[in-house]
């Protein structure tokens, strides 16, 4: 069997099926192969047909037919079955050759199967792809990460299937070691999730309280689209509202108000508590796909429970716009968090994130893509140790220049009864943030009283704790201080 591969795909569901398609349109040969080998023959006979990728019948031919270092991605299903198919492929190869795990991988798994993998001489990469379905076969987003002497070997391919923007510069670049490439993925996905609740927030606003059609807002989104705001989750949510049911009624209205999940935002959230980093907005974006779950329980509560009527007047033209001032800032927030959080995570697991690049990344291909990423790669560009992002001059700028239209809308939505868990956790976020001096003061004196937690004073250096017999019965003894 003469190797003529560049690299083989296991998975032929619809993400591997349009990475394996965009390989071959970029001049490489790629090897198919799926557990259900049926489904092989399927995707030569109809997708694949005419084009040069070559289908396997088991692992050992697929390996037989690869160029070395042979080069195995796996588009499967996160978890179990990545481990499954690594110790299927393991026994076939040989030092030097990469196996690749393009799924949805929690980053710990990943520094763990980099670890097991290497172990057997073998290298290994964990790289996230954002862009869905037709990033897939058109460009997507690639984050790859693991073992850093595998990365000159697929850069090529990635880099030459990946989105490009700015000219021609593609959508991926190495990450870090081990899981770095998974987490970076993690947390587009868990901003992905607050950028998902601040449209559909602003679309509430307008809809249940200004009682607007589905038309009206599809100008709305439309003239969005075509300014600051710009980004393909603003330009989908402009051609959701446009569509129409087989009746000639928007398909948006008739769509049930429950939303899935599969885990990467609870991931980021978790995360994110593991590192004591307050992503507020990412979190509440979470559960409130978790509220829209308790569907019938709602459903019960809404006639039981009071509340103001949600009608909203006023000057429709001028909500509307303190409404986009609104979602702009908490999209910065969103962004800030996020950086926030990796910055931490590059500290805990020793990664050196290069956070202008990560920012160019998601600049095109992925599903957070937008106009907005190019100010964020222009601000680590300038400061490469910015604390953060609310802090770089055009960052802080637009907020200053925000922040009253969106004290206003939060404001509305409170009175109004209208649920704003994202917008208005983002604008708590950005007051906590600029606060000099909060009541956690009187926080650390509960603590203290009920626990002899200690605390530190104003008139005395940091680092020193003290704690005080507040009742007079509970002496001078203290807990030690620890952070979790």
């Amino acid at each position: 069997m003469e190797p003529r591969a560049d690299i083989a795909v296991i998975g032929l569901a619809v993400m591997g099926q349009n990475l394996i398609l965009n390989m071959n349109d970029h001049g490489f040969t790629v090897v198919a192969y799926n557990r259900t080998v049926s489904k092989v023959d399927e995707f030569l006979a109809r997708e694949a047909r005419g084009t040069k990728v070559i289908g396997a019948h088991s692992i050992d031919e697929m390996v037989g037919l690869l160029k070395r270092p042979r080069r195995v991605m796996l588009m499967v299903k996160a978890g179990k079955a990545v481990d499954e198919f690594i110790d299927h492929v393991l026994p076939h190869l040989e030092a030097g050759d990469i196996i690749i795990d393009g799924g949805n991988s929690l980053f710990e798994d990943t520094a763990r199967r980099t670890a097991y993998v290497e172990s057997k001489g073998l290298l290994y990469i964990g790289t996230g792809v954002s862009g869905g379905e037709e990033g897939a076969r058109r460009g997507p987003s690639i984050m790859p990460g693991g073992s850093a002497a595998a990365w000159p070997h697929v850069k090529e391919i990635f880099q030459a299937i990946a989105a490009k923007v700015d000219g021609g510069t593609p959508c991926c670049d190495w990450v870090g070691e081990n899981g770095a490439g998974h987490y970076v993925k993690m947390v587009h996905n868990g901003i992905e999730y607050g950028d998902m609740q601040l449209i559909c927030e602003a679309y509430n606003l307008m809809r249940t309280g200004l009682g607007m059609t589905a038309d009206e807002m599809h100008k709305v989104f439309s003239a969005w689209q075509d300014g600051d705001l710009n980004s393909y989750l603003i330009e989908i949510t402009r051609d959701i509202l446009s569509f129409k049911d087989a009746d000639g009624q928007p398909l948006v209205d008739k769509i049930l108000d429950t939303a899935g999940q599969k885990g990467t935002g609870k991931w980021t959230v978790i995360s994110s508590q593991d590192l004591g980093i307050p992503i507020t907005l990412i979190a509440e974006a979470v559960y409130a796909r978790m509220i829209s779950a308790l569907k019938e329980e709602r459903v019960a509560a809404s006639k039981k429970l009071r509340g103001p009527q949600p009608t909203i007047k006023g000057d429709r033209s001028k909500i509307v716009e303190d409404i986009r001032k609104a979602l702009y800032a908490s999209k910065m927030v969103s962004y800030a968090q996020g950086y926030m959080l990796m910055r931490a995570a590059a500290q805990q697991f020793g990664w050196k994130l290069d956070y202008g690049a990560i920012a160019l990344m998601w600049r095109g291909g992925c599903i957070i893509r937008s106009v907005f990423l190019g100010k964020i790669k222009e601000a680590f560009e300038k400061n490469s140790k910015l604390p953060n992002l609310v802090l770089d001059p055009f960052f802080r700028k637009a907020l200053n220049g925000s922040h009253r239209a969106w004290r206003n809308v939060v404001a509305l939505a409170v009175k109004k009864g209208i649920p704003v868990p994202a917008l208005s956790t983002a604008l708590a976020f950005y007051d906590g943030y600029r606060t000099e001096r909060l009541p956690t003061n009187l926080l650390q004196a509960q603590r203290d009283y009920f626990g002899a937690h200690t605390y530190e004073r104003l008139d005395q250096p940091r680092g020193q704790f003290f704690h005080t017999n507040w009742t007079g019965r509970g002496g001078d003894t203290a807990s030690s201080t620890y952070t979790v």
